[in-house]
């Protein structure tokens, strides 16, 4: 057993693909969730196939004293935490270029989850992270970085989380290490949604366009999550794009 990890927002997509890594690693896996128990319930099925004590545990990163009870909960055993990945996140409706049509309220849910929830977990994982000499992963966007078609609490959220990662990697250092990775499109539901009607044709352009010739997979996101919070010791507040080299190149 490499030790204990963390990943919220893990019932379905990148979280759950991360827990997944990790547990083949050999950390023992908490996995989070919010309202799809459905679906964490059979992710924590096959992280028990792979072998290891996982557990699944309902909390909303939103608000604090749930934060506080599922941290309690992941470190009751040891009083350490190796890994945590902030993986948990909501978007909202409103196109990307509708300034007029944002809906404050949703804005506000945004970034109670992308942004205070990352804070929050965070700072209620720190005692056990440090001493663990543990490593914190968060899950930014290629969006937090540059224009995409993402509704605009949700680019400006993930630029926070990009800033957060530069800032954290300060006040939890020497310790703890803090880093992100920046997805691209990634193949799936959650573009499904974006891009409507359009996917099938505007992921296939990406792909083109792509160095690398296709286009991320959720599992490519978690294997670069694995890499920076297993390995890597000396780098910290980095934010790591993970897009074929589609950015670096158009």
């Amino acid at each position: 057993m490499n030790g204990t990890a963390l990943v919220t927002g893990s019932a379905s997509g990148i979280g759950r693909a991360a827990a997944l890594r990790l547990a083949r690693a050999g950390y023992d896996v908490t996995i989070n969730y919010s309202r799809s128990g459905d679906r964490a319930g059979r992710t924590l099925d096959e992280l028990h196939e792979i072998g290891g004590k996982h557990r699944a545990v309902r909390a909303d990163v939103s608000d604090d004293a749930s934060v506080r009870a599922l941290v309690a909960e992941v470190t009751a055993d040891t009083g350490r935490l190796d890994v945590l990945v902030n993986n948990a996140g909501t978007t909202s409706e409103t196109p990307p270029d509708d300034l007029d049509g944002i809906d404050l309220d949703a804005w506000d849910r945004v970034f109670a989850v992308n942004v205070r929830g990352l804070v929050q977990v965070t700072r209620a994982c720190a005692p056990a992270l440090r001493e663990a000499g543990g490593s914190v992963v968060n899950v930014a966007s290629i969006v937090g970085l540059r224009p995409g078609p993402q509704p605009l609490a949700y680019a400006a959220s993930k630029a926070a989380v990009v800033s957060l990662t530069k800032t954290l990697s300060r006040v939890l250092g020497p310790r703890v290490r803090v880093n992100a990775v920046a997805p691209g499109w990634i193949s799936g539901e959650w573009m499904e949604r974006t891009l409507g009607e359009h996917y099938e044709r505007l992921m296939d352009r990406r792909a083109r366009q792509t160095p690398l010739g296709r286009n991320v997979t959720v599992e490519d996101v978690a294997e670069s999550i694995y890499s920076l919070a297993a390995h890597h010791p000396f780098v910290t507040g980095e934010v790591v794009v993970i897009d074929g080299g589609f950015t670096a190149t158009t």
